[in-house]
């Protein structure tokens, strides 16, 4: 299996246009978390049977998380550290839209599909297809991608390898 800087790198590849870029750092958190919300809204612990916050939260989307966490795991521990914040920081998210007057469900699929059509368009303009059309796991990269890109802005990493 591809270690952490080779994923990045080829991701990188489709990457370059500053436009895309752009198109990236703001769609991806939104695909992340509407993923997950669109998950949450399967309720496997109700249909386990459970009662109290365990139905709550043993759900679709606590479920996608868990499933993934190995992946960055095996990426670095600080790879881990950084997607559990992501997780965190989606699942408080998702948990306040759930609790607010807003349909987390709508809410969820009209951000999907808005960020979705938006980072093709991103595409488009990057001439490049997106790295999943070969390979499904680029998902999981988009999110540490986007995460040192945003880093290397903000003047904290010098370069997406260094990772």
């Amino acid at each position: 299996m591809r270690d952490l800087n080779t994923f990045l790198a080829d991701y990188g590849e489709s990457h370059q246009n500053p436009v895309n870029q752009w198109v990236h750092i703001i769609c991806v958190p939104a695909i992340f978390v509407s993923t997950l919300g669109l998950f949450w809204l399967l309720p496997v612990g109700q249909w386990l049977g459970l009662s109290g916050a365990w139905a709550q939260w043993l759900n679709g989307g606590t479920i996608l998380a868990a499933i993934c966490m190995p992946f960055y795991l095996r990426m670095s521990a600080g790879m881990t550290v950084l997607m559990a914040l992501w997780l965190a920081a989606s699942l408080a998210l998702i948990v306040a839209v759930d609790r607010s007057a807003l349909s987390l469900g709508w809410t969820s699929a009209a951000v999907w599909l808005a960020a979705w059509a938006v980072q093709v368009w991103g595409h488009k303009v990057e001439g490049k297809k997106p790295s999943f059309v070969d390979d499904l796991v680029f998902l999981l990269v988009g999110p540490m991608f986007v995460s040192l890109e945003v880093a290397q802005r903000l003047g904290l990493r010098r370069t997406h390898t260094q990772a």
